[in-house]
């Protein structure tokens, strides 16, 4: 059974805001995670009442709720995971989540999370609503109808009602990702950033996994080497990085590579944005 009480959503907040600390991540953020975590606690109705009585909104009416903090609670409350939470802990596995959905395999799965950046099923929905699994993947529509009934039955039961995701329109500058890769790979070369071992693909339990937590400007960014079965496959662990960033109040990703072709060849690149690091480079597209 999933706990969704407001002691639950506290002790997970605040066991965020443990790992960050750990990490060496921003102490405002640290901070902001305790905040919200002892706000919750304190709170005398459910967070689950409060969702099902006023949405969102509601819970960012509370103090020093935002909206990033608020749609993490709702994830705690409506399906007991926190993606953020399961990938400090070293125990995130975007790809065998997706991978679960009929009609999604597990070539397709590490596309959708190396390429367009799903990391969950609410993402996968929004993906096949707004044209990107026909487009960017080629799937046809009785594919993606197939995926879309799968993924009703799964959250159907646990939308009761909310707007469907939206997919977010803001995203940094190629340069700005790029300068992110180079101090996560430079201060992981170094031996400068805490590690953590992944549950997936790592029998020993090894600590390798460096965890990088950084700010440009408005934007929050943790970074790590890739841990899917693809990477350990074409052996990029060590060169695949994935940073994870805010935007529009959600949480994003993307992939950078090093190019093996083209006029890129050697270049650090993010992947899906390729034309943009052509011209970051001085490079034809």
């Amino acid at each position: 059974m999933i706990e969704t009480g407001n002691a639950s959503v506290a002790r997970r907040l605040e066991e965020v805001a443990t790992l960050l600390g750990d990490q060496g991540a921003n102490p405002f953020r640290i901070q902001a995670y305790r905040h919200a975590a002892d706000v919750i606690r304190r709170e005398r109705r459910a967070v689950s009442e409060i969702l099902a009585k006023e949405g969102v909104d509601g819970l960012q009416k509370l103090p020093g709720i935002g909206e990033g903090l608020s749609r993490s609670i709702r994830d705690l409350v409506r399906t007991g995971r926190l993606p953020m939470l399961e990938r400090l802990r070293g125990e995130a596995d975007p790809v065998a989540l997706l991978s679960s959905v009929t009609g999604i395999g597990r070539v397709t799965a590490d596309r959708l999370h190396h390429d367009l950046g799903i990391n969950t099923l609410e993402e996968l929905e929004a993906a096949a609503h707004d044209g990107r699994l026909a487009v960017f993947l080629g799937m046809g529509p009785k594919r993606i109808a197939g995926v879309m009934d799968s993924l009703e039955a799964r959250l159907g039961r646990l939308r009761k009602g909310a707007r469907m995701p939206t997919v977010p329109t803001e995203e940094p500058p190629v340069s700005e990702i790029l300068d992110v890769d180079r101090e996560y790979r430079e201060r992981a070369a170094r031996g400068e950033l805490q590690r953590i071992a992944p549950r997936r693909m790592n029998p020993g339990k090894e600590a390798w996994l460096p965890v990088l937590h950084t700010e440009r400007g408005p934007r929050h960014y943790t970074a790590l080497f890739s841990n899917t079965p693809r990477a350990h496959d074409l052996g990029k662990t060590r060169d695949w990085v994935v940073l994870y960033y805010d935007a529009d109040g959600s949480e994003r990703q993307c992939t950078v590579i090093t190019s093996e072709r083209g006029p890129l060849r050697g270049r650090r690149i993010v992947r899906g944005r390729e034309e943009e690091c052509a011209g970051h480079y001085g490079a034809p597209p």
